[in-house]
């Protein structure tokens, strides 16, 4: 495929005088793990909410897949094969693993959530809902209580729910942030896996993850983007080390 999956241009979000986003501009490759970092209060969750469409931008374009995307919400978005892991749906805790995957199905076909409850139990959906949860290795939890998962269990969850869309591009925030040594080391086996059949912008704090995973890394500082590179260049980059004392990417 000729181009990159994702494009972004001169972004910008402000709120009041305080700008956020600041004119960034990247592109992800088809099948890239694209990973962005920064320190806290760099502008990292404001860009995640610009590019799933849950925050309108004061200036720049987002195209997919060679569309303008940029005053798209985000059920348009996911329509277009862009899914945000954590923010698409809620984990409805009362409700079943299946249920939650299944409503997700649902609603790439375009119908209420009202109507989930009945429509996990159709066979189409009930497919579809199954093999996102076999995915993520839950399909043995599928008639659980989510909200009796553990934390590590709701974070596969939610990657399923997003992968029940059929995005293409995964936006994953922090999914291991709150996760023991086990549940991590199980969340990134499982987007090792995820890279041979999606592409994924991953926003996350641990920088070993982040380089065992990552096919290229840009740094946010302050709302700015200072650098995007390889790994191994993110590392030796002087003013990386610089905005992080010189100790998270030692």
């Amino acid at each position: 495929m000729s181009g990159p999956l994702l494009s972004v241009r001169g972004l910008s979000k402000r709120f009041g005088a305080l700008p956020v986003s600041d004119d960034i501009s990247f592109e992800v490759a088809y099948g890239e793990l694209h990973a962005i970092i920064g320190p806290n209060g760099a502008g990292k969750t404001t860009l995640i909410n610009q590019l799933s469409g849950s925050l309108s931008s004061d200036a720049g374009s987002v195209h997919f897949a060679g569309e303008d995307i940029t005053r798209l919400g985000v059920p348009e978005r996911v329509h277009q094969g862009m899914a945000r892991s954590f923010q698409i749906t809620s984990i409805l805790d009362g409700f079943s693993v299946l249920e939650n995957a299944a409503a997700a199905v649902q609603a790439r076909s375009g119908s209420s959530f009202r109507f989930f409850t009945p429509a996990a139990r159709e066979a189409d959906l009930n497919e579809a809902a199954i093999a996102a949860l076999a995915r993520v290795g839950l399909a043995d939890r599928a008639d659980r209580r989510a909200g009796s998962l553990s934390h590590g269990e709701k974070r596969q969850l939610e990657i399923a729910i997003a992968l029940a869309t059929g995005a293409r591009l995964l936006l994953l925030d922090e999914p291991l942030a709150g996760t023991g040594h086990e549940e991590s080391a199980v969340l990134v086996a499982l987007m090792r896996e995820l890279k041979a059949t999606h592409t994924i912008v991953l926003v996350e704090h641990d920088m070993e993850a982040v380089f065992a995973l990552a096919d290229r890394v840009s740094v946010l500082v302050y709302g700015r983007l200072i650098a995007t590179d390889a790994p191994s260049a993110i590392r030796s980059n002087p003013e990386v080390r610089a905005a992080y004392l010189g100790e998270e990417v030692g």
